[in-house]
């Protein structure tokens, strides 16, 4: 990658910048240092995302960020491009951002004021989706759909999670059932639910917090969907959290305080959520650390779908 990053950097006009690698997961990320300025050079996994669906968006953030949301600004390039293709290697810049992440998945979280913490990634949420409903998008903006086929069609956005090959006999026939009561409750209602944009990766470490100021970063799994999603996601992750209830108002008095929502069908969003992260890791077995995230994962959506069933069967 030595030589994509040091073609990437001619093209910024960057070439005498420091760079070191800081995250390789779906992207390779380096943050170059230029003088007193720090920017984050992201390398794109061959075959993630089309060049439309990149360029949409990062003008997608942009538009977020000049209307107020704390959110990554791309860097056009020396020909005023935001995005370039170097050796096959889709590459893109973003301004390098303050703070330290939320936490991490896991960890208990450590904030003084965590209410207040959840509040403010209520509001931010809800001016994100009030933004995008806002802006008129470009003719030739592409981005996926986390919609009733991206969850629970034939084949989902993050994979067959009742195909699972770790489930056993029991839970295999539980994500199932799940699966046929989830598409008719959802097909039921969703004509009447928010939709639009969504982030729809808004875990824990993809909220930088710096000060009582926050981020919110990393929209590769950003697109089209339901809102509730976004909401659901954000409070899936701290599920174990002692004070989750009050976790969980203040996260909603904080979007509500910028736009309404209706959450009677969170419960069915949240189970989904979890069921998606059962279909992501099952392709993602050998990965190191997979097996302690895919049981958790299980036992999550275990849970999370059997006290669905419980409810509305």
């Amino acid at each position: 990658m030595k030589q994509i990053v040091e073609q990437a950097l001619t093209l910024w006009e960057l070439v005498d910048s420091e760079w070191s690698l800081v995250a390789a997961r779906e992207n390779c990320v380096y943050r170059v240092q230029a003088g007193q300025t720090a920017y984050a050079l992201r390398l794109h996994r061959k075959g993630l995302r089309t060049d439309a669906e990149l360029r949409s968006e990062l003008q997608w953030m942009a538009v977020l960020g000049k209307n107020g949301v704390r959110v990554p600004t791309p860097v056009p390039a020396a020909d005023r491009r935001y995005l370039h293709l170097v050796d096959g290697i889709q590459v893109d810049m973003l301004n390098w951002l303050p703070g330290s992440p939320l936490g991490a998945t896991g960890t208990a979280l450590t904030q003084r004021d965590r209410t207040g913490v959840f509040h403010t990634i209520g509001r931010e949420t809800a001016r994100l989706h009030d933004i995008s409903d806002q802006w008129t998008r470009p003719h030739d903006f592409m981005r996926w759909s986390w919609d009733r086929r991206g969850l629970l069609g034939d084949t989902p956005l993050w994979g067959r999670f009742w195909e699972n090959p770790t489930l056993g006999k029991t839970d295999r026939s539980l994500f199932l059932a799940f699966r046929d009561v989830a598409d008719r409750d959802l097909q039921r209602v969703e004509k009447q639910l928010d939709y639009g944009l969504i982030h729809a990766d808004l875990v824990r470490e993809n909220i930088m917090v710096d000060g009582d100021k926050l981020w919110l970063i990393d929209f590769d799994d950003a697109g089209f969907g339901f809102r509730l999603f976004d909401i659901a996601t954000i409070l899936i992750k701290n599920l174990r959290e002692p004070d989750f209830n009050q976790l969980h108002d203040a996260l909603l008095a904080g979007y509500r305080s910028e736009r309404t929502i209706c959450t009677t069908q969170l419960d069915l969003f949240m189970a989904l959520r979890a069921a998606t992260y059962v279909g992501w890791v099952a392709s993602r077995l050998n990965e190191d650390g997979s097996d302690i995230r895919n049981v958790r994962f299980i036992e999550t959506a275990r849970g999370l779908m059997t006290k669905y069933l419980e409810r509305h069967t």
